[in-house]
């Protein structure tokens, strides 16, 4: 996995002639004019687009690229909130990768659906022309991207409650892991391996950021257990139980903090660690 992630990197990096830039809004502009164009229509104008293998082997070829505009939902409000999601995520992404990375990223998230959708189409008769490829997974799949490169973004969940961006791909990890034993368990094995499919495209781009990621964790708990560490947190409690002062005269009690002026002596007469002000260094009983 770690070869093919680096390899990914090389070759994007070396061929950025391939790369599209502002892909995004390409596809969010196909997206919202899908959206318009299937209200006129009552909702009939998408099905001429999905990703169906029964019409496309019949000459409908324009379904291999068409689906890519498909919306994730025609819900007005869910469209609205999806769309403007999807295209800062992609936006940010492409700023963080460069074009051709980014291009890359989604033209091979592209690719496995499509072979998906022909390699394992649905086998029911009576949903032989159900759709086999779907974008959704791959949008949702960014959100791990999104959320890798900047975990303690925070967002407005229901428009007022502070959230980081890693908690919530947890909720979308636990989406995916439901999806995808919803359809094993009704045995529809070409739309369980979308979601399958959309995560293996994000491990290949992110392997070595997420191995980043653990090593640090285990450079941290190495960290936290050293004789240093152990050691330094122990002078920092001594320190909060002197209520954050250094000096303290042993006769009249002002510390350093008191009075940040003063000056604090240790006697070398006194049979210990004893300090004393200004005002009593010389003028105190000794310690013997």
């Amino acid at each position: 996995m770690r070869t093919l992630s680096r390899w990914l990197s090389r070759f994007s990096y070396n061929h950025p002639n391939l790369s599209i830039e502002g892909l995004i809004r390409y596809v969010v502009a196909g997206n919202m004019l899908v959206f318009i164009l299937d209200l006129f229509s009552h909702g009939v104008f998408h099905n001429f687009l999905t990703f169906v293998p029964g019409y496309i082997l019949q000459g409908q070829i324009w379904r291999v690229v068409t689906f890519i505009f498909v919306p994730m939902s025609f819900n007005v409000l869910n469209f609205i909130l999806s769309t403007v999601f999807f295209y800062v995520m992609g936006t940010r992404l492409e700023g963080a990768w460069g074009s051709a990375r980014f291009t890359l990223y989604y033209g091979l998230g592209v690719l496995l659906n499509i072979l998906v959708g022909f390699l394992l189409p649905v086998v029911d008769p009576i949903y032989r022309m159900f759709p086999t490829a779907d974008m959704s997974y791959l949008h949702l799949a960014m959100f791990f991207a999104y959320a890798t490169l900047y975990p303690d973004l925070q967002v407005l969940a229901a428009f007022f409650i502070p959230v980081r961006i890693k908690w919530l791909a947890l909720l979308d990890a636990a989406l995916f892991l439901y999806k995808i034993m919803f359809y094993l368990s009704y045995g529809q094995f070409a739309m369980a391996f979308l979601p399958v499919v959309a995560i293996f495209n994000y491990l290949i781009f992110f392997w070595d950021d997420l191995m980043e990621v653990l090593n640090r964790g285990k450079a941290r708990a190495v960290h936290q257990h050293s004789a240093q560490t152990i050691n330094f947190k122990k002078a920092q409690k001594e320190l909060r139980q002197r209520r954050g002062y250094l000096h303290k005269c042993s006769v009249c009690g002002v510390t350093d903090q008191d009075d940040p002026s003063m000056e604090f002596r240790y006697c070398s007469k006194c049979n210990g660690y004893y300090c004393y002000c200004a005002n009593h260094i010389n003028n105190h009983a000794h310690v013997q």
